[in-house]
């Protein structure tokens, strides 16, 4: 089969785009011609650009314009559906960079729609509102009276709706959990299918060692909930005075946590590592007893969590978005209320204070990640959706799935 990946970047620097090129290495291991179109913005300084096909994108004012209407991706795109006639198109993530322009282009081939975020039902991917609640309104009006300035309001809905407009090229939209699908599918995107994100095999870590320490990596942005964290950390730190917390990432919190920290009296115990490549974080995070995922808002999924859990680190997780999916509470680690700085301090005490249950609870999430999230899994579903397209979808068929949906 030949097979035209769509990511809006084409760089190792993100959990969506390790997930492409994994993607791609696996299929084509599986003997498929894979290729991958993405724009030629590089996220992180240094990082090489990795996709087969590009186009213009840009981190400045300017992707105000392009992610709306990319001009450059139109004719990229066109150039290498002729040059390369792929048998399937599959598009995850395109409204940040490569804009709904490109859909026209993707009516006439086989393609599916793997949706990282909530762009299809929310101009900023999150449906959460700034105060963190979850938005329960439908993007439109409400998202000027809410979230975004009339500066980037207007941009925004010319972009969704373009995308209402051409929507219809989709024979198939994937969602990464069915708590994503849920949402997809209560504001009418349908027909939707779950694909869980696949996590790389790797050995098992070494026993657990002292001293007991705790692990995040992830953006620090409000969102996330490292605020929560610390406060749950000090906490347990009361009671277990050599627990230490490594805090792996960057964002526009970073400093405010870091004063927090100071507050909170744990600066001496809390490392930050900043951004680490991949291979790095796992190293560093050998020694993990356990990894949290404080999240405040309903992620469509959680790659640390599986990550972890290959790992064989027992796991605490808020109980929002997909984390319910990954985590089992009580076996692979403990699901805990959002924002809930009581109940994370408790589960973290039952692990920091007891090294037999994490390496229990860290070997079950290993041999749960192998079993239900491993990328093998993953790409074989995949081929598995590309086959059925290609047989039921609307370019078999004449028929659009999408012509319900207003």
């Amino acid at each position: 089969m030949k097979i035209l990946l769509l990511h809006d970047y084409g760089t190792a620097t993100g959990g969506a785009e390790l997930q492409m090129l994994s993607l791609r290495q696996g299929l084509r291991d599986r003997g498929h011609d894979v290729r991958l179109f993405s724009s030629r913005v590089i996220p992180v300084s240094g990082s090489p650009l990795l996709s087969d096909y590009h186009c213009f994108g840009s981190n400045t004012r300017l992707q105000v314009l392009s992610q709306t209407a990319n001009v450059s991706a139109y004719l990229n795109l066109r150039h290498a559906l002729n040059t390369f006639c792929p048998d399937i198109v599959h598009v995850r993530m395109f409204m940040w960079q490569l804009s709904p322009l490109i859909l026209p282009l993707l009516k006439s081939v086989p393609c599916l729609y793997q949706t990282a975020v909530y762009k299809a039902i929310c101009p900023l991917g999150t449906k959460v509102l700034p105060d963190g609640q979850p938005c329960q309104h439908t993007a439109g009006v409400s998202c000027l009276q809410h979230c975004l300035s009339p500066q980037a309001w207007v941009p925004l809905m010319l972009q969704r709706q373009l995308w209402l407009r051409w929507k219809d090229a989709f024979d198939l939209v994937v969602a990464l959990s069915h708590a994503m699908k849920a949402k997809l599918e209560a504001e009418g995107i349908r027909p939707v299918e779950v694909v869980h994100n696949g996590v790389s095999e790797r050995p098992m870590r070494s026993p657990l060692t002292h001293p007991p320490t705790v692990v995040f990596a992830g953006r620090l942005v409000p969102e996330k909930g490292v605020n929560v964290l610390l406060q749950a950390f000090a906490q347990a730190r009361l009671q277990v005075p050599n627990a230490r917390l490594w805090i792996a990432g960057q964002g526009t919190e970073a400093m405010n946590l870091q004063t927090l920290a100071a507050q909170l009296k744990v600066e001496d115990c809390v490392t930050w590592l900043g951004h680490l490549p991949h291979a790095q974080l796992e190293k560093q995070f050998e020694q993990a007893w356990v990894q949290v995922v404080p999240s405040l808002w309903e992620e469509p999924f959680g790659n640390v969590s599986t990550e972890a859990m290959m790992r064989g680190t027992a796991v605490i997780a808020s109980a929002v978005g997909a984390q319910p999916e990954i985590v089992s509470d009580g076996t692979t680690g403990f699901l805990v209320p959002p924002d809930d700085v009581h109940a994370l301090t408790a589960a973290l005490l039952r692990l920091l204070q007891n090294p037999s249950l994490a390496e229990q609870m860290g070997q079950a999430g290993r041999k749960h990640a192998f079993t239900h999230f491993s990328e093998n899994r993953r790409t074989d579903r995949f081929v598995e959706i590309y086959q059925q397209i290609q047989a039921t979808g609307k370019h078999s068929q004449g028929l659009n799935p999408f012509k319900a949906i207003s």
